[in-house]
């Protein structure tokens, strides 16, 4: 996070004096003193049933008058939630986890009778989406800082945020100078400028390269995401995953199924697996178009050997795409590139986030690998029929000019 000197120098003074033009708000704890503050902007997308069954969309930002009753803060976890217009809200719980923190949940209330935002709905309920941000492994004293947009898609529902500026656990009521900076942020690598070197006299021996050291292929986990804990899965994935990460040195990593913990959530059109070890957090977004559902967004934060976190996402992805009500399956290993410092690496591969019936995987549509492993068998039936055609086309010709000759010689 804090690999590069005059950024993180830079950066050390925006959480007191870096004020975005969004939201500000403070939350105190019982004897008066700070204990929770945020800055941030909030844009929001919702579909709504309008009048004469005609879908709407309504698009609005979360004003800079907001109130902040429900929100508290302790040790172990806390709360922001923001009341703002007609009777709309937006919560995040916040959670400590060793010597980090993390916003576990977000929630989205919205009153459809408020009729400035929501014209001639056809509903007056207030509704609620509760989704996953990625504001993860943020190190305790320290604010989080994301000046990059975060889109957040659910149901029915999406939220951008930006310019946010976040310490959820402020301690002695002071707040920190120090900051997390989220990966979007971050300066890339600088690539190193080539070099000419002069050949050396009477030396043979070129440098090389050790090889990384070969992980064992990862154990295939059957992990589901059910609604409720009484309910049927409404979100399959089987598969062996391992991911490939490049900051600072290249390396490499296995989930491992026994450690790892599933959850997410299922919606018509957006669908969310996070598979959570001691050693990474893996969210995998689907979306579909009715039609076809594919892999949209992948983010992953590991904890490499050298003890730095490690946190990169990609929201516009078109992967492992099968028809709705289908499953996904792939049982070759696919390396699939996320991002210039994230790849992601699959083996014995099924997946199915929609249209899950009696918890059981649908019939599958098998990966490019696959189909073109099954189309080896009727080709070489093809060529071997067709050697054979040619062998007896020239036996008959071969065979015939013979005959041919020997009835030359009779004469």
């Amino acid at each position: 996070m804090f690999r590069y000197g005059a950024f993180a120098l830079l950066l050390a003074f925006e959480c007191v004096i870096h004020l975005s033009r969004g939201t500000e708000v403070t939350v105190k704890d019982k004897d008066d003193k700070l204990c929770l503050y945020a800055n941030l902007s909030v844009n929001f997308s919702v579909s709504y049933m309008a009048s004469e069954n005609k879908s709407a969309l309504a698009q609005f930002e979360l004003p800079a008058e907001v109130t902040s009753n429900g929100s508290r803060c302790d040790n172990a976890s806390s709360t922001l939630k923001l009341n703002f217009g007609a009777g709309h809200s937006w919560t995040v719980n916040f959670s400590v986890s060793g010597n980090a923190y993390r916003a576990d949940s977000v929630t989205f209330s919205y009153n459809l009778s408020d009729a400035t935002v929501f014209p001639k709905s056809a509903s007056t309920d207030t509704l609620s989406v509760t989704v996953r941000p990625h504001i993860t492994d943020v190190s305790m004293g320290t604010c989080y800082s994301c000046k990059s947009q975060e889109t957040i898609r659910s149901d029915s529902v999406n939220q951008t945020l930006w310019n946010v500026l976040i310490q959820a656990f402020v301690s002695n009521g002071t707040q920190s100078e120090n900051l997390t900076t989220c990966a979007a942020d971050l300066p890339s690598t600088p690539t190193a400028s080539p070099t000419t070197v002069a050949p050396v006299t009477n030396s043979t021996v070129a440098p090389t390269t050790a090889p990384a050291p070969t992980l064992p292929t990862p154990t295939v986990g059957n992990f589901s995401v059910k609604p409720d804990d009484n309910g049927t899965a409404c979100l399959l994935a089987n598969l062996g995953l391992r991911i490939g990460v490049k900051q600072g040195e290249y390396q490499e990593m296995n989930l491992d199924p026994n450690v790892t913990r599933a959850s997410g959530s299922c919606g018509v059109n957006s669908s969310e697996l996070v598979l959570e070890s001691n050693a990474m957090t893996v969210v995998l977004t689907f979306t579909n178009d009715t039609k076809k559902f594919r892999l949209q967004a992948v983010n992953v934060t590991a904890k490499l050997s050298s003890g730095v976190t490690f946190s990169e996402a990609n929201g516009s992805l078109s992967l492992w795409e099968a028809a709705v009500g289908s499953s996904y399956m792939c049982n070759k290993e696919q390396n699939d590139s996320i991002t210039g410092r994230l790849n992601i690496f699959t083996f014995n591969l099924q997946v199915q986030p929609f249209a899950v019936k009696k918890g059981l995987f649908s019939t599958a549509e098998d990966c490019q690998t696959d189909s073109e492993s099954f189309l080896l068998v009727p080709v070489a039936v093809g060529v071997a029929l067709l050697v054979l055609i040619v062998i007896v086309l020239v036996a008959y010709f071969i065979g015939r000019k013979r005959n041919m000759a020997s009835g030359y010689e009779s004469f």
